[in-house]
């Protein structure tokens, strides 16, 4: 019994440095990170769109896409208002979205792709122009929250908890 307990002591002492290693070592961006809110109105210039030689890498080990610090900057979201990518001749054209908006509705996503997506029986589709930054994401197992767009009338602001990045969607209906 001695012998065990001894092991048992060690055993634990040496996994000490590991564990520290290992709960410093978290990811900049995602993670499970849950922003306490969407973006504030951007500043940007009207008609203001991304050069073609923008980036979204800020840092080392961020992505290559729109997304959220752990601060709760969100990287990505400072293009005017009137940014021509994000017009829509009728927005809302299915209704707002009313199954719960921001950090308190974290949503699993159901099935489809970015055309086409679901959560909890609502349908979404990711804006053209973002369908580059949600090449990674799992469509039928990622948890999501939706957003408010501040400064573009008919769009959200779909968040994947475990990338941290985020897309323009618009609501489809139920």
């Amino acid at each position: 019994m001695r012998f065990f307990a001894t092991v048992l002591a060690v055993t634990m002492i040496a996994s000490v440095p590991a564990l520290a290693q290992h709960n410093n070592h978290q990811s900049p961006v995602g993670g499970g990170y849950v922003p306490h809110h969407g973006p504030p109105p951007s500043h940007g210039a009207p008609h203001e769109a991304p050069p073609p030689s923008a980036t979204y890498r800020d840092h080392e080990g961020h992505p290559e896409a729109p997304h959220v610090h752990h601060n709760g900057e969100w990287v990505g979201h400072d293009y005017g208002r009137d940014d021509a990518r994000f017009h829509l001749d009728h927005p809302w054209e299915h209704g707002h979205f009313t199954g719960g908006i921001g950090r308190g509705h974290i949503w699993r996503l159901g099935g489809g792709g970015p055309n086409r997506f679901w959560l909890g029986g609502f349908y979404f589709s990711v804006g053209a122009f973002d369908l580059a930054y949600c090449n990674d994401w799992l469509w039928d197992s990622d948890d999501i929250v939706i957003y408010d767009d501040p400064d573009h009338d008919g769009w959200y602001l779909a968040y994947n908890v475990r990338l941290g990045t985020y897309v323009h969607v618009q609501y489809l209906g139920a």
